[in-house]
């Protein structure tokens, strides 16, 4: 379908099964797909496998979908926003597999491109790749399920012999993603810093979600000025420039005026 543009959110998600596999965009926040996130959650939809950078904080972000208890398992690389998420981790309601942001970020891209694993330094030596991790606990606080060892092998780099850890690729049924401005191709361009995972999880997914502040027609957007062209994206959903937009913590320092 060239045309594909969605009249909302709601009928967008409206597909989206119990146990769906999902990547979200965004970093911290910055960039969350929010009306696409409450659609799914007015929807009811549960026992999700989520990928994204964090999951939120308790009030925002994929965070009201994990506070209804909608979230099976995140992959993160970060988790420390968000006091429900260390609850229901540390008391073996929720499955995480942590880990590094450069990794995930590559593991998404790598999905999306068709390359099935990848090899990396990142976590060499570690627990990344040593195994161990604990992924989800019993209510005892004993490990129910713990990561796997992962190959390691040489490789020379530079006339210097190294050792890489195997890293598969991550690709999801659906993904999740935010941007400033989106032809009705799905052709879309993103915000400064909201341009982070969402590239990278709109590859990911089956089938791309975009939720977009404005929607133009095809040959609008400058080709050269295009973030993520339309072939990785199946639905786009208008959303308007004036969605609430929020920061996880903001920081006032008081400045003195000399002489005053």
């Amino acid at each position: 379908m060239i045309d594909k543009q969605w009249a909302s959110a709601e009928q967008a998600v409206a597909d989206i099964a119990d146990g769906s596999t999902l990547a979200v965009g965004g970093f911290g926040l910055s960039g969350n797909p929010m009306a696409l996130i409450e659609a799914l959650l007015a929807q009811g939809t549960k026992d999700l496998s989520i990928v994204s950078n964090n999951c939120g904080v308790d009030d925002w972000g994929l965070g009201i979908l994990l506070g209804a208890r909608r979230i099976r398992k995140m992959t993160s690389s970060y988790v420390g926003e968000n006091r429900e998420f260390e609850r229901q981790f540390l008391t073996g309601e929720l499955e995480l597999e942590l880990t590094p942001q450069g990794t995930l970020a590559e593991k998404l891209r790598a999905g999306g491109a068709g390359i099935a694993a990848f090899y990396t330094q990142t976590g060499v030596g570690t627990q990344v790749s040593e195994g161990g991790l604990p992924r989800r606990y019993h209510a005892d606080g004993s490990i129910d399920i713990a990561s796997p060892q992962k190959e390691v092998r040489s490789f020379s780099v530079a006339g210097e012999t190294r050792e890489f850890v195997l890293e598969e690729a991550i690709t999801t049924d659906f993904a999740f993603v935010h941007a400033a401005v989106g032809d009705r191709h799905g052709n879309l361009v993103f915000n400064k810093a909201a341009r982070n995972f969402n590239p990278l999880a709109a590859m990911a997914g089956r089938i791309c979600i975009a939720q977009v502040e404005q929607l133009v027609e095809p040959g609008d957007i400058d080709p050269d000025h295009v973030h993520l062209p339309g072939v990785f994206v199946h639905r786009v959903v208008e959303v308007g420039p004036d969605i609430e937009k929020r920061i996880e913590r903001r920081t006032v320092v008081a400045t003195t005026t000399e002489g005053a």
